[in-house]
């Protein structure tokens, strides 16, 4: 019966451990062309606790893992989820045709996945 509920008790410490270690997920991503610069948002989804521990970012990288740009969140949104943010005014390299992106969160930092987004042709 003791080693059963210690078995029980270390499963649910994991469980509740591995919910917590949830990176924040990128919904969707979008690129809007403003003159010579683009207005980048993302959209990200994460269990969002409060102060403790909160989506914290996202950035914008190359192939190559070369940051781009990056957002920064400022506060939880806990409330909130899924929600956007944009970024204005982000300059990409000449000749671009893809970026990625990757987000972060104030316990776990940069997720080791990112997303890529492929611009479209009219670019």
């Amino acid at each position: 019966m003791i080693a059963r509920l210690g078995a029980a008790v270390a499963a649910g410490i994991l469980v509740a451990a591995m919910a917590h270690a949830d990176p924040p997920r990128i919904v969707s991503v979008e690129a809007e062309k403003t003159g010579m610069a683009r207005r980048i948002s993302v959209t990200l989804e994460h269990p969002d606790e409060g102060w403790d521990h909160y989506a914290a970012g996202w950035r914008i990288e190359d192939a190559d893992g070369k940051v781009i740009a990056e957002r920064e969140l400022l506060h939880p949104h806990v409330d909130e989820q899924p929600f956007t943010r944009s970024l204005s005014s982000v300059m990409l390299p000449d000749g671009m045709k893809t970026f990625h992106v990757r987000a972060k969160c104030s316990v776990h930092g940069w997720n080791e996945q990112s997303v890529a987004f492929k611009l479209s042709e009219v670019d």
